[in-house]
């Protein structure tokens, strides 16, 4: 999306598709985390957090920078693994976006904020989201395998899980409207294009 950013996780469509595999799932998770785009977002968060002095017990200088952003790494494959991965093969869940790309610009939009709590199954039908939630909880768990003590704690815990929902959500509403905004920039573009090919003309 926006040309930079990875969107493994989307279908086009709510036509029919084939279930993925379990290991379909993990490489899509993989992918996802291991992208490019990935390394550069998880420097510019571990800069924000040094800069903020988040998580103390790190430090601060190079050493600090290297710790959040091992840190902020983690976190993201964990989560990716937990939410893409695990839980949907163990559930046997779909964990792609279905845009559904047509309808009114609220009904999108409650329908993107709506797949939070409902996830696909293999087989076709519906189910309350256990990755979505169960996966990041489980995610933040881990990492307080890696975090100082100090932010060891239920609230701290909770505010990330929170952070992570709400994280996702907008992650869905781009999903659903990439496609509207790519259009739009390829329309605006053309349009630009031809105005500098009729001065050339003129």
């Amino acid at each position: 999306m926006f040309y930079v950013m990875p969107n493994y996780l989307t279908v086009d469509s709510q036509a029919q598709v084939k279930p993925i595999s379990w290991k379909e799932k993990f490489a899509i998770s993989a992918k996802g985390s291991f992208d490019p785009y990935e390394f550069t977002v998880v420097g510019i968060v571990a800069g924000i957090r040094q800069a903020e002095n988040s998580s103390p017990g790190f430090g601060q200088g190079a050493e600090g920078y290297a710790k959040r952003y091992g840190a902020a790494f983690a976190d993201q494959v964990d989560g990716n693994v937990m939410v893409g991965g695990l839980f949907p093969t163990i559930l046997k869940l779909d964990p792609r976006y279905f845009q559904l790309g047509r309808g009114s610009f609220s009904h999108r939009f409650e329908y993107a904020i709506s797949r939070i709590f409902v996830a696909r199954k293999d087989s076709g039908g519906s189910m309350f989201n256990i990755p979505e939630f169960a996966g990041n909880a489980t995610a933040i768990a881990i990492s307080n395998v890696y975090y100082p003590a100090a932010d060891r704690s239920w609230s701290s815990s909770l505010s990330g899980w929170g952070t992570q929902m709400g994280i996702d959500a907008f992650g869905n509403e781009l999903k659903e409207f990439w496609p509207d905004i790519h259009r739009y920039l390829q329309s605006r573009h053309a349009r630009h294009l031809q105005k500098e090919q009729e001065k050339q003309n003129q």
